[in-house]
């Protein structure tokens, strides 16, 4: 994969002053496929989120979202590695770290994005396909949202 990721925490201490509460290194974990890793990096409980939680955001259990909270990841595809087509209530923020990465729509649209660009997905199916020679690392933020309503319908979320 595309090695180690790198968290500091910041927080406060005693007299208020913002201090660093942890400055940690972690390796991503391969999913089962094994085309692919993913480092939980942080989640909060809500939204807005509460500065007064101390609980490391690292250790909340999470799965692609969390209800009323939101979550950043990293992940790391191998080239030709893809995720099966999904869709999650939330508003995610996809910023392209390094390679690129082909995003597909149950239309049949496709587009490729590569290190600099950013996706905002707004609750539509998609999968991605690591294209090129190298491993694509992406970072996600999601937060929960509404999901998207078609003809009065809410679409359901569909998480292989």
């Amino acid at each position: 994969m595309t090695g180690s990721v790198r968290r500091v925490v910041t927080g406060h201490n005693g007299a208020g002053k913002a201090v660093i509460r942890s400055d940690a290194v972690f390796e991503p974990a391969v999913i089962p496929s094994g085309d692919a890793a993913f480092a939980l990096v942080w989640t909060t409980a809500s939204v807005p989120a509460d500065n007064n939680d101390e609980t490391d955001g690292r250790e909340r259990d999470a799965g692609l979202t969390i209800h009323k909270g939101s979550v950043i990841r990293i992940v790391d595809m191998l080239p030709g590695g893809a995720s099966p087509m999904h869709r999650t209530n939330s508003i995610d923020y996809g910023v392209v770290l390094t390679g690129a990465v082909e995003l597909e729509l149950d239309s049949g649209e496709k587009t490729v994005l590569r290190a600099g660009d950013i996706c905002v997905q707004c609750g539509t199916m998609h999968l991605w396909r690591a294209v090129g020679e190298e491993p694509c690392r992406i970072a996600f933020i999601l937060t929960e949202a509404l999901p998207y309503r078609h003809e009065g319908r809410p679409l359901p979320e569909v998480n292989p």
